[in-house]
Parts: C-alpha cells; sequence; structure tokens
C-alpha cells in the first residue's frame, strides 16, 4: 500500500511517501524560517499562505522522486491537530481533496503521534512496549506506549514546553531565530558549573515538567551578571544542563513507574547533542531516537502513521467534510 504523507501543521510543509512493502520511498520539507525570522517566531497567516502555494508543487517533487503517479497513492495521510489551525486547515482540505478525486481512504493523523513514531522509520527501530519522551514544539510528554494508538500519558509540562523555554531564552540572550538550536551551539563555549540553575520539580513526586521558572532564572541570572558574550555563553550552558537534567530525571522516573527499559526521544529537540548524550549514558537502559532529517516536522512521519492505520480502514465513505482540531490530546486515540 502506498501511502502519501502531507505535514502542515506550523511553519513547516513536509511531504512523503511510504509503501508498507518497501519503506519510504521519498520525502522533502520546505521550511519557513526565513520568511519568519524577521518577527522572531511564527506568523500563523503568514505560515498558512505559505503552505498554500507550497503543498501541491512538493507532492509533484515526491511523485516524480518515486517515479509514480497520482494514480498509484492509496491513502493520503494528512496532519489533523494539534498546531496552527489555519496551518492545519490547508494540509487537511488539500489531504482530503486529493483522496476524493482518487477514491482513496484520507486519514487524520495525530501530529504528536507522528513523531512519537517517527523511531520506527530506522533501520533499527524499537519494539513495543516502551516510554515515549515527546519534546516537540509546544508539547513536553511523557507517554507509555503499548502498540499503535494505545498511549497512556504519565506526564506533561504545565507552563512552558522545553522547546518554548529554549527558544525564549533565546531570545532573551539576544540570539538569532529559531533560538533553541542557536542557543545549544553557543552552550558549547559555555564555562562549565560557572552558574547552578535549578532541576524544576525534581524535588517533589510525579511525572509533569514545569520550564517557565527556569526561563525566569535564566533572565535574572542574565541581568545580574556583566552581559558579556562569555557570560552568554555560560548562562547558555547552565539552562541547557539543568533543562537536560530535569528531562533526564522525569524519564528516569517513567522507565520505574511503569517498569519499562526502553525510551523513545523525538520531537525537534531530541536533534539536540546535550539531550542524547545524558539520556544514552543512563545505565541499563536502550535509548532510541530518529535521524536528524525526521526530528523536525516532516511527512515522513504523517506517511509511515497513516501506513500503520490505512491497512485497518474500510474504503473512505465519509461526508465530504473536514476539520481541524489546534488541540488534540494523544490519550483520546485508538488503536488501528
Amino acid at each position: 500500500m502506498l501511502v502519501l504523507g502531507i505535514e502542515s501543521s506550523c511553519d513547516e510543509t513536509g511531504i512523503a511517501l511510504y509503501d508498507t512493502d518497501k519503506g519510504l520511498l521519498a520525502h522533502t520539507l520546505y521550511s519557513q524560517i526565513e520568511l519568519h525570522a524577521q518577527y522572531g517566531g511564527v506568523v500563523p497567516e503568514l505560515a498558512s499562505r505559505d503552505h498554500i502555494r507550497k503543498t501541491l508543487p512538493l507532492i509533484e517533487q515526491v511523485l516524480e522522486q518515486a517515479h509514480l503517479q497520482r494514480t498509484n497513492i492509496d491513502a493520503v495521510a494528512y496532519t489533523a491537530g494539534p498546531g496552527l489551525v489555519g496551518a492545519l486547515l490547508v494540509g487537511t482540505a488539500i489531504g482530503r481533496s486529493l483522496a476524493w478525486a482518487l477514491n482513496v481512504p484520507a486519514i487524520a493523523i495525530n501530529h504528536m503521534e507522528g513523531h512519537l513514531l517517527s523511531p520506527l522509520l530506522e533501520d533499527s527501530p524499537p519494539a513495543f512496549p516502551f516510554v515515549s519522551l515527546l519534546v516537540s514544539g509546544g508539547h513536553t510528554l511523557l507517554i507509555e506506549v503499548i502498540g499503535v494508538g494505545q498511549y497512556q500519558l504519565l506526564g506533561e509540562s504545565i507552563d512552558d514546553a522545553v522547546g518554548e523555554a529554549f527558544d525564549k531564552t533565546a531570545k532573551m540572550l539576544g540570539l538569532a531565530y529559531p533560538g533553541g538550536p542557536v542557543l545549544a551551539a553557543l552552550a558549547e563555549k559555555g564555562t562549565p558549573d560557572k552558574y547552578k540553575f535549578p532541576r524544576p520539580m525534581t524535588n517533589r513526586p510525579g511525572l509533569d515538567f514545569s520550564f517557565s521558572g527556569l526561563k525566569t532564572f535564566a533572565m535574572n541570572t542574565w541581568r545580574d551578571s556583566d552581559q558579556t558574550e562569555q557570560d552568554k555563553a555560560d548562562i547558555a550552558l547552565a539552562f541547557q544542563t539543568a533543562a537536560i537534567e530535569t528531562l533526564a530525571i522525569k524519564c528516569k522516573r517513567a522507565l520505574k513507574q511503569t517498569n519499562q527499559q526502553t525510551l523513545v526521544v523525538a520531537g525537534g529537540v531530541s536533534a539536540n547533542k546535550a539531550l542524547r548524550a545524558r539520556l544514552s549514558a543512563m545505565p541499563n537502559i536502550n535509548v532510541y531516537y530518529p535521524r536528524p532529517e525526521f526530528c523536525s516536522d516532516n511527512g515522513a512521519m504523517i506517511a509511515f502513521a497513516g501506513a500503520m492505520r490505512a491497512p485497518h480502514l474500510k474504503q473512505d465513505s465519509s461526508k465530504p467534510v473536514f476539520s481541524a482540531r489546534p488541540r488534540w490530546p494523544l490519550d483520546e486515540l485508538n488503536p488501528p
């Protein structure tokens, strides 16, 4: 079965073709970073308009890469949420319209499920069950994963997600957009142990996260410093170390609580080298990640998630209506 995947939840247009027999055939990604950089963050209306311009040409591009035609497509998977509602509606409208025209199933995919399953695209994928740390955009989640669609929420951020905290701290330090990767690069020049930042919510039971206070601590430290370039690097390192150690402590608790020994880490922040080094150093734990190009939003993860669900669907007989879900908790999903 050949599944077309469409990802348009925020500021990246991702398109991919996944074959249930041959694997990933082709994928492409268009990033809007340059478009939004001058504003210091994503402008939803501009993001939606750019998805309109890019989605259909990118679909034709991946079909050409795979030497296939639209008529070869057996199902269309699209991101229906969570995300920016305007951006979601672009992918949803195009995905469902194409599926109706081809008379094939249209599969609404949860964006976070796409991230959660993305490490299964690798040559040596993890086996179910496992614990997943999802660190993508506005989400920081710990999930117990029994199988596709069988998810139990263990913990989540009660305020800023870790990715948001990275970006906001970077902006406070005057770093370029997008701030998270820039802050991580600057942290490599920092002096270890120059500053000691708190590990929020680690001195109490539970698996929830809070990174808003850590961001404020970084801001106050910056204001009290001489504000040199070295101070900036030292604060970046202290912030990153504290955030990563907090994630590691909670992951260890989640694994112990669920009696699991496999940890899957996915989402944009999972590309952070320091995070990978820290989690991979945990004893007696098997840790899996997606390849770096699949850490950020991408069409491959949506196509793959669709392929996991498509064989269990009957021919699409839904009404000619569609909707997007800006908020869509993972634990509301069902098995295929």
